[in-house]
């Protein structure tokens, strides 16, 4: 009888399911990001701008760039390869599409962030609109950085020519998301529509509040001669309504026959 050896089987196993859980964790962490950047953008232009908002705004572009060019590597490979099992690459299709649209998101705030810094400058905070809101978005940065906390100390003038180079950079790092997109696209042939969700991670579960709010519902509907308050009283004014009809009709035909 042949002797199968499995350990190669089993060691191609274990790298998928390793580099599988490795790409699961890199794009959660870059949703956090990309979450946490677009919290901070709707601040820009407003009564909570400020030098500090900026560099913070600065590091999480930074932090999403560097896990966007990993992931995008990870990804990139997995997906060329031939050899992958179909449980995995389905998998690994649903973390692009993931990756994919969360970058396309960053590239959306990192042009509106752009455009609010040319309109509202830090050196007119005349021009800054009053939202009345209080406060910033530190603690949210720090935590999608997954730093204690961020520097709190800022210069109190802004700095020479702070805004003219902050502009010529992000000009660049919007250029670059530009052209990793088109990239993408170009290395990687995964249409987003032929893409189902699986899994709790992906799916649309409903919270316990929805839960309870359509419980009544599924009572209602597995209980059928357990009509609504709503609808016995249309019920009822309808019987009513149908009575005063059928009471004129017969006094119609009495005065005329009497008459």
């Amino acid at each position: 009888m042949p002797l199968v050896n499995n350990k190669v089987g089993d060691d191609c196993t274990v790298g998928t399911d390793k580099a599988l859980a490795d790409g699961k964790a890199l794009v959660d962490s870059l949703v956090k990001v990309v979450a946490c950047y677009r919290h901070l953008a709707s601040c820009v232009g407003g009564s909570t701008d400020s030098l500090q908002l900026r560099d913070e705004l600065r590091q999480t572009r930074e932090k999403a760039q560097k896990l966007a060019v990993a992931i995008c590597h990870h990804l990139t490979s997995q997906l060329r390869d031939k050899s992958l099992p179909e449980e995995q690459r389905k998998e690994m299709e649903l973390l692009w599409v993931a990756f994919s649209s969360s970058l396309e998101l960053l590239h959306v705030d990192m042009c509106k962030v752009f455009n609010m810094g040319n309109i509202f400058s830090l050196a007119n905070s005349v021009s800054l609109v009053q939202t009345g809101l209080q406060g910033g978005g530190s603690e949210v940065a720090a935590r999608a950085l997954s730093l204690p906390d961020l520097n709190q100390a800022q210069t109190p003038t802004l700095p020479e020519g702070f805004e003219s180079q902050e502009r010529s950079t992000m000009e660049e790092e919007i250029s670059q998301i530009d052209h990793m997109i088109d990239d993408m696209e170009m290395k990687v042939n995964v249409l987003r529509w032929m893409v189902e969700s699986q899994g709790p991670q992906y799916a649309d579960p409903l919270s316990g509040t929805d839960s309870a709010s359509l419980a009544p519902l599924s009572v209602d509907e597995e209980q059928p001669e357990h009509q609504p308050l709503c609808q016995r009283s249309h019920i009822f004014a309808l019987s009513v309504l149908i009575s005063v009809v059928f009471v004129a009709a017969t006094l119609s035909v009495c005065i005329v026959l009497f008459s």
